[in-house]
């Protein structure tokens, strides 16, 4: 059975260089699926023929000259796009760690983040024991084995130490 209790913990200090390995992970992540979601959503909409249709609403808008082609250079966009998720990659992992200093130092001031968690410890319940069953063995049943008899013993009288032993 499992008892539930209520303990309130607070939170003094986020190590600095934790919070750097982490979220630079977690961020890096992050962008590698920000990376591989716009490729994914371009190469849709280019087998869709979009760009070509957006292409054809601007000329015929006159927002540009016929020819013209603004989404010629996928090739510069994707490498744009890359560059883009390494700077942003770095920023938010610089800007989360920046977050951990601010907190110790305000945690310093206001004595930190006081939490309520549910704290669950598990008492099994043990089923009560019979007492054990004691069996003699065979040859005991009958009584002691004649070899196992009392031995008679001889009490000697104690000595007592010589004045030069005694401890005083």
């Amino acid at each position: 059975m499992a008892t539930v209790r209520r303990v309130r913990r607070i939170i003094r200090k986020i190590d600095p260089w934790t919070t750097l390995k982490v979220s630079a992970l977690v961020w890096a992540v992050l962008a590698v699926a920000l990376v591989l979601g716009t490729v994914i959503f371009w190469s849709v909409l280019d087998r869709a023929g979009i760009p070509d249709r957006i292409t054809e609403f601007m000329v015929e808008i006159t927002l540009i000259e016929e020819g013209t082609q603004p989404f010629g250079n996928v090739e510069q966009f994707f490498r744009a796009l890359v560059f883009g998720a390494v700077v942003w990659w770095v920023a938010m992992t610089g800007a989360t760690v920046l977050g951990a200093v601010i907190y110790n130092l305000v945690s310093d001031v206001v004595g930190g983040l006081e939490i309520v968690v549910l704290e669950e410890t598990y008492n099994p319940t043990v089923a009560p024991m019979s007492p054990p069953v004691l069996h003699p063995p065979a040859d005991y049943r009958n009584g002691p084995p004649e070899e196992h008899a009392d031995i008679p013993t001889q009490e000697h009288e104690a000595l007592e130490p010589t004045g030069s032993e005694s401890r005083t």
